[in-house]
């Protein structure tokens, strides 16, 4: 558990920048090179690695290097980690919900069937 809640504290914290997710978004559509993804932001390559290293070490991305060209892209089972937490967490609130709605219809249908004064 505690491997898994770490993973998922950097799975999240990747998502709460919005360079980061950004570079996500672009990913979606295929790998790209560093200078690709580097070319709609302000601000200078070291920085942006900055980014990237970040969003490899905490699994969303990937990078492989083919002579001077190193190229991202998506790694599909960090997505799996914040879909079952944020599942688990939907599962949970739906539940809490149906419950709160059958007790508000048993108000309802016991108010409807008090006899009137």
């Amino acid at each position: 558990m505690p491997n898994y809640c770490a993973d998922l504290d950097r799975v999240f914290a990747c998502l709460g920048n919005p360079t980061r997710r950004q570079v996500i978004e672009r990913l979606v559509t295929g790998p790209a090179s560093v200078k690709e993804l580097a070319e709609p932001f302000p601000m200078a390559l070291p920085s942006f690695l900055q980014h990237l290293e970040v969003l490899e070490g905490a699994g969303w991305i990937t990078s492989s290097k083919e002579g001077r060209v190193r190229t991202y892209s998506l790694n599909p089972p960090a997505f799996f980690i914040a879909d079952n937490w944020l599942d688990k967490q939907r599962k949970t609130w739906e539940s809490r919900l149906n419950q709160l709605d059958q007790l508000l219809d048993e108000i309802h249908d016991h108010e409807n069937n008090r006899p009137q004064s």
